[in-house]
């Protein structure tokens, strides 16, 4: 089990292979977990020691990423906010020309992946087992199999959770938070972490307001409050509805690079 965020250790495969080597994940698991109870201060201290060695790996990630000019989004969200939905379409009408290529977490099957490659990009499937984040480890060996192009875009999709995912840096140059109208107005207030942490909202499914009850005035109040900085964009990535303004959002960060 994680110190950090108590997921589990299940077996991380990338596209179906074991990911062996001192790579393979940077959680701390066995004995240290035996010292608990005297120590809450030990706990502290791993924690600190994992996310130390995850930070690590993640600036070798960010190092190799900058040095060929490849832009890499961290995707976070709840499970079912659309983030796979928003990839594909971004995908498809986006980038004049630009390599699109992404990395899959998810616990398990390769479903996502197989979506992406549908759509037209590359993609490797990270499965993290019982894990509930993608970590720099395993962003690592999948930058060892996907080999993004030179002046690309290189989508992350992280496992479906508003907790753990926040506190990994995985290398990337931008964090964005995929939230949809369904789960209600109320999540930067009790997610603070994720939110706080990205760098753009983007609010999904805004077709369904006249169907459910949400508060977008509250909404952007309550996630300027966490992240004054934090840029929101109402989407649907079914209609398509605001879409052209995460693109532009994306052409920006390229030009930022």
């Amino acid at each position: 089990m994680c110190t950090t965020c108590g997921c589990g250790s299940g077996e991380i495969t990338i596209e179906g292979t074991p990911a062996q080597g001192d790579r393979a994940h940077v959680h701390a698991h066995g004995d240290h977990h035996q010292d608990e109870s005297p120590a809450h201060g030990r706990i502290v201290s791993l924690e600190q020691e994992v996310l130390a060695k995850n930070q690590l790996f993640a600036e070798r990630n960010r190092g190799w990423l900058e040095g060929r000019g490849v832009l890499a989004v961290n995707m976070m969200s709840s499970s079912g906010a659309g983030k796979t939905t928003i990839i594909e379409r971004t995908i498809r009408e986006w980038g004049g020309g630009v390599p699109i290529s992404v990395l899959e977490g998810d616990q398990a099957t390769s479903a996502d992946a197989d979506r992406v490659r549908a759509a037209g990009a590359a993609a490797v499937q990270i499965n993290t087992g019982a894990g509930c984040h993608l970590d720099a480890h395993m962003v690592a060996h999948g930058l060892e199999r996907l080999r993004p192009p030179r002046d690309s875009v290189l989508l992350i999709e992280n496992v479906g959770n508003l907790v753990c995912p926040a506190l990994f840096d995985l290398g990337e140059r931008a964090r964005v938070v995929v939230t949809s109208v369904t789960e209600g107005d109320d999540k930067p207030l009790k997610y603070p972490h994720m939110f706080g942490a990205a760098d753009l909202l983007l609010l999904n499914k805004i077709d369904l307001l006249p169907f459910v009850r949400f508060d977008i005035d509250r909404l952007t109040q309550s996630a300027r409050e966490v992240n004054p900085r934090l840029k929101i964009l109402p989407v649907s990535a079914q209609t398509a509805e605001g879409i052209v303004d995460w693109y532009r959002w994306l052409s920006a960060q390229r030009v930022c690079d």
